[in-house]
Parts: structure tokens; C-alpha cells; sequence
């Protein structure tokens, strides 16, 4: 089964997780996992569909499967070094942006459990479909 970039369940449902979080928990609560973490948690769900979906529509991706390995790895690394090692210490970035290694390791359970969703999900559905 052709992976379905931002038709994709798990994206969906992290997008809703996000916007329920961003407009309705974040401005109930103050501090804690909701309102620190799990917009870091839903980063590699929500990204990496977006950024593969793009690049199939450049040609960049030559392939509709699911997410390769190093598809997740590489922007787990990217926006790991960038929003949490360099950003912070950028005049400009420094006002939005906070450097938290915590945030890394959400960004990787995120990943994990994307990781093993695409891999489950578009597997299991091949079977079903004969394939």
C-alpha cells in the first residue's frame, strides 16, 4: 500500500493533537508534560509527511512506500542540533525558541512510535491487500 503522506492516520491524528493541545489545553495549563513536551512528541508525525510529500512532488522521492529509516533519522537530527543547539544561542531565534535537551528525547519517542506506526500500518495493510 502506497504511503499516504498527509492522508496518512498517523499524521491526521497528530494534527489534531497539536491543534486540540495549541488552543485548548496549552492555554488551560501552565507548565507540565502537556504544555512543555508533547508538541515535541508529535514533531516527527507531523513533519516528516509534510517534508516527504514535498519532495515526491519534486521528484526527490522516488518511492511511495512509508518512511524509510533514514527519512525519520535525518530530520530527527536536523531539527534536534537546529532547535535546540543553535537556535537558542541566535539573537533572532532566541525570543521563540529555547534550548531544552528534553525536547530531544521526545523528539525521538515520537520517532519510535511513528517509526514502528508506518512500518505496522502499511505492512499490515500490503498483506490484507494480497501484496
Amino acid at each position: 500500500m502506497p504511503f499516504r503522506y498527509l492522508r496518512d492516520p498517523l499524521f491526521l491524528t497528530a494534527l489534531g493533537l497539536y491543534v486540540g493541545n495549541r488552543f485548548l489545553i496549552k492555554p488551560l495549563v501552565t507548565g507540565g508534560f502537556f504544555h512543555n513536551h508533547f508538541n515535541d512528541l508529535l514533531c516527527i508525525p507531523l513533519f516528516v509527511p509534510v517534508v516527504l510529500y514535498f519532495a515526491r512532488l519534486c521528484r526527490a522521492r522516488p518511492h511511495d512506500g512509508p518512511p524509510t529509516w533514514y527519512e525519520i533519522l535525518l530530520p530527527l537530527l536536523v531539527w534536534s542540533i537546529q532547535f535546540e543547539l543553535i537556535f537558542p544561542q541566535l539573537p533572532f531565534w532566541s525570543q521563540w525558541v529555547t534550548g531544552d535537551p528534553l525536547d530531544i528525547l521526545w523528539y525521538c519517542v515520537g520517532a519510535g512510535i511513528s517509526s514502528l506506526w508506518w512500518w505496522f500500518y502499511y505492512q499490515r495493510q500490503t498483506v490484507q491487500a494480497g501484496g
